[in-house]
């Protein structure tokens, strides 16, 4: 997901997309110590998309106390 699209969204979207990609995380988790996963390329996408949506809301928090 581009980090553009992801600022268009509110805060209730993004703390369930932060629920769903933790999910897809573990899940993706128990795959590779079972080497059922074949893409180990995921996880680093998930962390990654996991991070940005983080910052976003940390930001939006931010801009509301100032």
């Amino acid at each position: 997901m581009n980090i553009k699209d992801l600022r268009k969204k509110t805060a209730g979207e993004l703390d369930k997309e932060l629920g769903e990609k933790a999910v897809a995380l573990s899940n993706f988790k128990f795959g590779a110590s079972g080497s059922k996963t074949k893409n180990v390329k995921a996880g680093r996408n998930l962390k990654k998309e996991i991070a940005q949506i983080l910052t976003i809301l940390n930001e939006s928090k931010k801009e509301k106390k100032a």
